[in-house]
Protein backbone atom coordinates (compact mmCIF):
# COMPACT_ATOMS: atom_id res chain seq x y z
CA UNK A 1 0.00 0.00 0.00
CA UNK A 2 1.04 3.42 -0.96
CA UNK A 3 -0.11 6.23 1.10
CA UNK A 4 0.32 9.77 1.96
CA UNK A 5 1.28 10.99 5.09
CA UNK A 6 -0.67 13.59 7.13
CA UNK A 7 0.29 16.50 9.93
CA UNK A 8 3.57 17.09 8.18
CA UNK A 9 5.45 20.46 8.83
CA UNK A 10 4.55 22.94 6.46
CA UNK A 11 6.71 21.84 3.14
CA UNK A 12 7.26 18.89 3.56
CA UNK A 13 5.49 15.87 1.93
CA UNK A 14 5.73 12.35 2.78
CA UNK A 15 4.29 8.41 2.23
CA UNK A 16 4.11 5.35 3.83
CA UNK A 17 5.15 2.51 2.19
CA UNK A 18 3.94 -0.92 3.69
CA UNK A 19 3.07 -4.73 1.88
CA UNK A 20 4.48 -5.91 -1.43
CA UNK A 21 3.79 -2.69 -4.01
CA UNK A 22 2.57 -3.56 -7.44
CA UNK A 23 2.44 -1.76 -10.37
CA UNK A 24 -1.29 -0.93 -10.31
CA UNK A 25 -0.40 0.53 -6.94
CA UNK A 26 2.24 2.85 -8.16
CA UNK A 27 -0.04 3.79 -11.71
CA UNK A 28 -2.91 4.59 -9.04
CA UNK A 29 -0.90 6.80 -6.79
CA UNK A 30 0.97 8.67 -9.37
CA UNK A 31 -1.48 11.35 -9.78
CA UNK A 32 -1.32 11.75 -5.81
CA UNK A 33 2.63 11.92 -6.50
CA UNK A 34 2.36 14.46 -9.00
CA UNK A 35 0.76 16.91 -7.37
CA UNK A 36 3.13 16.30 -4.50
CA UNK A 37 6.09 16.92 -6.37
CA UNK A 38 4.82 20.42 -7.96
CA UNK A 39 6.91 22.99 -6.05
CA UNK A 40 10.41 23.89 -6.10
CA UNK A 41 11.15 22.77 -2.63
CA UNK A 42 10.96 18.95 -2.59
CA UNK A 43 11.66 17.93 0.89
CA UNK A 44 10.41 14.11 1.16
CA UNK A 45 9.51 11.84 4.16
CA UNK A 46 9.46 8.00 2.88
CA UNK A 47 8.02 5.84 5.92
CA UNK A 48 8.78 2.21 5.09
CA UNK A 49 6.96 -0.06 7.31
CA UNK A 50 7.91 -3.30 8.65
CA UNK A 51 6.01 -5.19 6.52
CA UNK A 52 7.09 -3.59 3.49
CA UNK A 53 8.14 -6.97 1.33
CA UNK A 54 9.03 -5.10 -1.86
CA UNK A 55 7.43 -5.16 -4.87
CA UNK A 56 4.70 -7.20 -6.68
CA UNK A 57 3.73 -8.21 -10.37
CA UNK A 58 4.69 -4.71 -12.16
CA UNK A 59 5.80 -2.95 -8.94
CA UNK A 60 9.82 -2.37 -10.23
CA UNK A 61 8.78 -1.13 -13.39
CA UNK A 62 6.22 1.46 -12.38
CA UNK A 63 8.16 2.80 -9.59
CA UNK A 64 11.45 3.44 -12.01
CA UNK A 65 8.54 5.04 -14.06
CA UNK A 66 7.68 7.46 -11.40
CA UNK A 67 11.11 8.05 -9.43
CA UNK A 68 13.28 8.52 -12.99
CA UNK A 69 10.44 10.84 -13.94
CA UNK A 70 10.29 12.81 -11.08
CA UNK A 71 14.29 13.07 -11.00
CA UNK A 72 14.24 14.40 -14.46
CA UNK A 73 11.53 16.43 -14.12
CA UNK A 74 11.87 17.87 -10.84
CA UNK A 75 15.84 17.31 -10.57
CA UNK A 76 16.59 20.64 -9.37
CA UNK A 77 13.79 20.75 -6.71
CA UNK A 78 14.87 18.23 -4.63
CA UNK A 79 16.64 19.61 -1.41
CA UNK A 80 16.35 16.83 1.09
CA UNK A 81 14.72 12.96 1.34
CA UNK A 82 14.75 11.42 4.16
CA UNK A 83 13.75 7.63 4.46
CA UNK A 84 12.52 6.01 7.71
CA UNK A 85 13.10 2.12 8.18
CA UNK A 86 14.21 -0.53 10.04
CA UNK A 87 14.65 -2.80 7.40
CA UNK A 88 18.30 -3.82 6.60
CA UNK A 89 17.79 -4.65 3.26
CA UNK A 90 16.61 -1.71 2.45
CA UNK A 91 19.01 0.19 3.95
CA UNK A 92 21.82 -1.55 2.06
CA UNK A 93 19.45 -0.67 -0.93
CA UNK A 94 18.96 2.80 -0.51
CA UNK A 95 22.74 3.31 0.10
CA UNK A 96 23.52 1.49 -3.47
CA UNK A 97 21.21 4.03 -5.06
CA UNK A 98 22.24 6.85 -3.26
CA UNK A 99 23.87 8.40 -5.79
CA UNK A 100 21.34 8.98 -7.86
CA UNK A 101 19.43 11.24 -5.80
CA UNK A 102 19.69 14.73 -5.85
CA UNK A 103 19.90 17.12 -2.87
CA UNK A 104 20.55 15.60 0.14
CA UNK A 105 19.43 11.98 1.21
CA UNK A 106 19.81 10.04 5.00
CA UNK A 107 18.02 7.29 6.58
CA UNK A 108 16.56 7.23 9.58
CA UNK A 109 15.48 4.45 12.02
CA UNK A 110 11.44 4.10 12.67
CA UNK A 111 11.97 5.17 16.10
CA UNK A 112 13.43 8.67 14.73
CA UNK A 113 10.18 9.52 12.62
CA UNK A 114 9.79 12.99 14.41
CA UNK A 115 13.74 13.54 13.70
CA UNK A 116 13.28 12.75 10.57
CA UNK A 117 10.66 15.44 9.27
CA UNK A 118 12.85 17.70 11.51
CA UNK A 119 15.73 17.15 9.06
CA UNK A 120 13.65 16.93 5.82
CA UNK A 121 12.44 20.48 6.60
CA UNK A 122 15.38 22.42 8.35
CA UNK A 123 18.22 24.09 6.11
Amino acid sequence: MIETLPDLPNGVVGVRLSGRLSGQEFREFRPTWERLVETDDIRFVEVIDDDYEGFGPGGLVEDCKIGFGALFHYHSAFKRMAVVTDKEWVVHVLQALAWMVPGEFTVFARDDFDAATQWAVSD
